[in-house]
């Protein structure tokens, strides 16, 4: 048996205790304790405490610091399950604890995976350009049930992903300008892939995008031909006149200023 001899409140956390003993020899520092632990057992100088009275005080103790560490993990964002039992194992709680803790979080509704499912989800297709695939396998590891995941993936609209997989390939297809169609089609598709698009999103999003530099193509060939015709026209000036009378002429049969630019600055490298 061990007696109390003295508690004092620790100077850095006024909500934790040091516990003095006495096991006849004379009295030492024990453990500390959360207020709350305290006060459950009815911690007081003089008070006698068995070796079972102590395992559970410990015990005790060590579900109070795993749940106060989870509330102050969940203070940033959301978190499902797994991460905060991964947490706290990080911080070398017992799974005992970490069972007893968890339990309590869900009950007070600090852990909801729907809710975090759904978030996750709706964060992801408004803040990034993550497929769907790339997005399940996050969910994945973050411990969700393929139920829950596949519920949630529902929110990403079929039309939104084949938007997002557009304005890939618009980009993509910019920096990648003197690329053959096929080659750059297969590059559209992998990087795509990469970026966790089904296929038929990727087969859609290609294929309007080719579409697409098809018109584009047309519309240069357009120019091209109404580029030479002004140039016969306004071929007697020159310098800043004559390219101001080209983009006039050019602007006014309804090309846009980016690719009249472009066509001014290929006259210019083959003159």
């Amino acid at each position: 048996m061990a007696i109390i001899t003295k508690i004092t409140t620790q100077q850095k956390r006024q909500d934790r205790y040091n516990v003095f003993l006495d096991y006849g020899k004379g009295e030492q520092y024990a453990f500390s304790v959360d207020e709350n632990v305290l006060i459950k057992f009815q911690l007081k100088k003089g008070l006698e405490l068995d070796d079972f009275a102590l395992m559970e005080i410990n015990y005790q103790d060590d579900i109070r610091k795993s749940y106060n560490l989870a509330v102050g993990y969940l203070a940033a964002r959301m978190r499902t399950e797994k991460e905060i039992r991964d947490y706290l194992a990080q911080k070398d709680m017992e799974e005992p604890v970490i069972k007893e803790v968890i339990h309590k979080l869900f009950e007070q509704n600090y852990i909801n995976e729907q809710e975090f499912a759904f978030a996750y989800v709706r964060t992801q297709m408004n803040t990034t350009d993550k497929g769907v695939k790339i997005i399940k396998t996050e969910l994945k590891e973050k411990g969700l049930a393929e139920g829950l995941i596949q519920s949630a993936l529902e929110l990403y609209p079929f039309e939104m992903q084949v938007e997002k997989a557009l304005k890939l390939c618009s980009k993509y297809s910019k920096k990648n300008a003197n690329e053959s169609k096929r080659l750059l089609n297969q590059k559209l598709e992998s990087m795509l892939m990469r970026k966790g698009y089904p296929y038929e999103v990727i087969n859609l999003a290609v294929n309007e995008a080719e579409q697409a530099e098809g018109e584009k193509n047309d519309e240069w060939d357009a120019l091209v031909f109404q580029a030479e015709k002004a140039h016969r026209k306004y071929s007697k000036y020159s310098g800043y006149e004559y390219r101001q009378k080209m983009k006039q002429a050019l602007f006014s049969k309804g090309f846009s200023i980016e690719l009249i630019e472009r066509v001014l600055s290929n006259k210019n490298e083959d003159e």
